[in-house]
């Protein structure tokens, strides 16, 4: 394979800070300063990422290399990304009030001179395991698109994403018999039921009962270059739609894109399957139980005490 063909890994970064109030105060989950992003590529590194692409603000570029790249970039090929608001289709201007970013399927659109061939996109904060690199570097190693776009993601089992201390927002997926997604579908408030998941659409007056092993999305896709002229090619029309109304907040999410391609035919998701257990800090209470559980898996000899040994 070819420099351009060698499927990177691109991190969704430009959110990171705005919730913590800086990145010095993303809490390390071990003693050795490192944070979950630590752990996703390492194990990239180790599923055959040479590569790294960080989508981030260029306001946060000197505190992120100075904490992050420090430690990742002498073992892994890392490149830089910028994320800004003034990244507009022509005839577009920023609205009046605007400080959030456009949203993921923006963010991945920003990537196109950085990413030639395929690559695969995590989120910063998000615990996702070994077997979910494994995968999609499998898928993107094997997989060209033929007459549909060929591209895929990774589902969980909803029990193995939900938290005890308040509800989630994730993507519910229905899958065919060959193990292709028909269609995802955002659910923003779904709490642990026992060893059930349920939703509601109505401020909790009604509750929707999900099944344990219900597919859900985490945001790891793997795409094919292909994506980049979808998302350049629909930016206009979302944005026609939806600045009268939402100027301030609306955002471009790369699912409801992926989902307009499925659509219309244009596309294949396979779906690739993870039995482990997803890890993030939603609420500030799930910290103790992603440091406990990067615990149990350093013990399990999955990682070494320090991931980064010079």
């Amino acid at each position: 394979m070819g420099e351009g063909t060698k499927p990177a890994l691109v991190v969704l970064a430009a959110g990171m800070g705005s919730r913590y109030g800086g990145l010095k105060q993303i809490d390390p989950v071990d003693e050795h300063g490192n944070i979950i992003m630590d752990f996703s590529i390492y194990d990239a590194k180790e599923a055959g990422f040479e590569k790294v692409v960080f989508i981030i603000k260029k306001t946060i570029e000197k505190e992120f290399k100075e904490n992050v790249d420090r430690r990742i970039g002498r073992h892994i090929q890392t490149e830089y990304v910028y994320q800004e608001l003034d990244k507009l289709p022509e005839g577009f201007a920023i609205p009046e009030g605007r400080v959030k970013p456009w949203g993921t399927g923006h963010a991945i659109l920003c990537c196109k001179e950085a990413v030639k061939g395929p690559f695969a996109v995590i989120n910063s904060d998000d615990y996702y395991g070994k077997q979910a690199f494994q995968e999609i570097y499998r898928h993107l190693t094997s997989c060209k698109d033929q007459e549909q776009y060929q591209y895929a993601m990774v589902g969980y089992e909803l029990r193995n994403t939900m938290t005890d201390h308040g509800s989630v927002a994730r993507g519910i997926c229905s899958i065919d018999e060959r193990g292709k997604l028909v269609d995802i579908h955002e659910r923003t408030r779904i709490e642990k039921r026992g060893n059930e998941g349920a939703y509601t659409e109505d401020d909790g007056a009604t509750w929707v009962t999900l099944p344990p092993d219900t597919t859900v999305s985490m945001n790891l896709w793997g795409f094919t270059a292909s994506i980049f002229k979808e998302l350049e090619n629909r930016f206009p029309g979302f944005l026609e739609k939806s600045l009268p109304d939402n100027p301030v907040k609306c955002e471009y999410f790369l699912p409801f894109v992926v989902d307009e391609i499925l659509k219309e035919k244009k596309a294949e998701v396979t779906v690739l399957k993870s039995k482990d257990r997803w890890f993030g800090i939603t609420y500030k209470e799930d910290k103790e139980t992603v440091i406990q559980a990067i615990r149990h898996l350093k013990d399990q000899g999955l990682y070494p005490e320090k991931l980064w040994e010079d």
